[in-house]
């Protein structure tokens, strides 16, 4: 599976901001700690908000990057699911026929639930159909299952 430039200067670009707003929230929340009571407190939601951002960022950066790993891997063996579904002019799938596809992979992790490949390919499945959340959820499974196997082995 081959990246899209385009979309991974828009991460780096996103990232930078937000790497930017850190620093001048950081300045702003420091020079507060100077002032009284409320100041302070505005201070310290100042430092713990940028705080989460960042985990929140570096999680899905991370997510983002095993996906691809795993995604790659899988891709260089022949492991992916053929792309011959149906698209619309926009190039999206069309929902109904990844659908009817959809057992098809659901009933693959049913009958191997510690392969990784499966859960990848059910995540993939997943978001064909447009349920995003179920398909981050199974590809982050496919990836736990991915580190498991590494460390057994």
């Amino acid at each position: 599976m081959k990246s899209n430039l385009a979309t991974k200067l828009g991460v780096a670009a996103v990232t930078l901001l937000l790497l930017l707003y850190i620093v001048f929230v950081s300045g702003m929340a420091v020079s507060l700690f100077a002032g009284d009571i409320v100041a302070k407190v505005m201070g310290a939601a100042l430092i713990v908000f940028p705080v989460l951002a960042v985990v929140f960022v570096a999680r899905e950066l991370l997510f983002g990057l095993q996906t691809e790993r795993l995604l790659g891997r899988m891709a260089d063996a022949g492991e992916l699911p053929e792309d011959d579904l149906p698209k619309r002019p926009s190039g999206r799938v069309v929902r109904e026929a990844a659908d009817e596809d959809f057992p098809r992979w659901k009933s693959e992790v049913e009958a191997a639930p510690e392969d990784w490949r499966t859960w990848m390919r059910l995540g993939l499945a997943y978001s064909a159909s447009g349920d995003r959340k179920r398909a981050r959820a199974s590809l982050r499974e496919g990836i736990r299952l991915e580190k498991a196997a590494r460390a057994g082995a």
